[in-house]
Formats: structure tokens, C-alpha cells, sequence
């Protein structure tokens, strides 16, 4: 029951780009396409996911025991994300073509993006255990591409339903997501 409360907890109640307000770089710049968005998801859930299991390694097995956890913390976090998007980079460009074209600068971003880091910073603080950090750091990923999948699919139909000139592009896109962000807080009594 831990498990299933802690999955809708990052899903729905406290999602990362709804909720906590982080990723949304990434959030607004490959949400034009459903096709980029599922890409994005894609590599966003395997980095998180990746990077919960091992930056949770990194800090018990190494850090911690040497002192250093609270001087290179952060710092290592990042080296290990940025590993692994470089990886994702890679196998990318050499087995999808189109998808690493359309993704563009944003796929690096993964790097810099603040829900990654978030999601292994907030584990450490939260003292959670190895299995309990990977659950979270999939679920907290998969609750980014929800939203990321569900914002997409608004921006599509909207563009075919001709907005006014003047909420065209960005203004459109800031006031759907923070809709979409309003409707996200519907959930906030379902898990404490």
C-alpha cells in the first residue's frame, strides 16, 4: 500500500511540472508534436529512472562514507545525469534520426532540467531506501510525461481551433498550462 500511495503521490497529487513547478523547460518547448512529446517521455523516464537508482548508490556507497555527501552531492548528481542523457544522446542520433532532429536542444536540457535532479536530490532528503527511490523516481517521470503528453494534446487541438491572434503561440500555451496546473490541484486530498 506504501508503494501504490507513494506512485499516486508523484503521479497525480504532487507531480513534478504541475505541482512543484519543475521541468517546465522542457514542458513547454517539445509540446507542439505528440511525436516529440513521446520521445521526450521516453528519455525523461528512462533518465530518472536510471539516475534515481544510481546517484542512490553514488551517496550511500561512496559519499556518505567518505564525508562527502553534503560537499559533492549535487555535483555528482548532475555528473551522472549528464551521463546518462550523453548515452540517451547517442543511441538516439544512431537509431532514431528523426526523433533526435525534432527534439533538438532539448534533448541536452534533460541535463539541466530541475524535475532530474529534483527527483535524486529529494530522495536523499527523504532518507529513502534503494527500491523505494527507483518507484519514486519512475513515477515522478511517468507523472512528467502524463503531463507532458496531456499538455501536448491540448496545444494540438488548440492550434487547429484558430485562437484569437493576439493568445496565439506562447500566451496560449502559459494560460493552458496553467489550467491544466488548476485542474492537477483537484487532486491534492487524495494522498497526504
Amino acid at each position: 500500500m506504501e508503494y501504490f500511495l507513494l506512485i499516486v503521490s508523484a503521479i497525480l497529487v504532487n507531480n513534478f511540472v504541475l505541482s512543484k513547478f519543475l521541468g517546465i523547460c522542457p514542458f513547454l518547448g517539445v509540446s507542439k508534436k505528440i511525436s516529440t512529446a513521446l520521445g521526450m517521455s521516453g528519455a525523461v523516464i528512462f533518465v530518472i529512472t536510471i539516475a534515481s537508482a544510481v546517484t542512490w548508490c553514488l551517496e550511500k556507497w561512496l559519499l556518505e562514507p567518505l564525508g562527502l555527501a553534503k560537499f559533492l552531492e549535487t555535483l555528482s548528481f548532475i555528473l551522472v545525469i549528464a551521463a546518462l542523457v550523453q548515452l540517451i544522446d547517442i543511441v538516439m542520433k544512431r537509431f532514431a534520426p528523426p526523433l533526435h532532429a525534432a527534439l533538438g536542444i532539448f534533448l541536452p536540457l534533460i541535463t539541466t532540467n530541475c524535475a532530474v535532479l529534483g527527483v535524486a536530490v529529494l530522495n536523499m532528503k527523504e532518507g529513502n531506501g534503494f527500491f523505494k527511490s527507483v518507484v519514486f523516481g519512475f513515477a515522478a517521470s511517468v507523472g512528467f510525461s502524463m503531463a507532458l503528453l496531456i499538455f501536448t494534446g491540448l496545444r494540438e487541438k488548440i492550434e487547429r481551433a484558430n485562437p484569437p491572434r493576439c493568445f496565439r503561440g506562447v500566451a496560449i500555451a502559459l494560460v493552458t498550462a496553467g489550467l491544466l496546473s488548476l485542474a492537477f490541484m483537484g487532486f491534492n486530498g487524495l494522498v497526504k
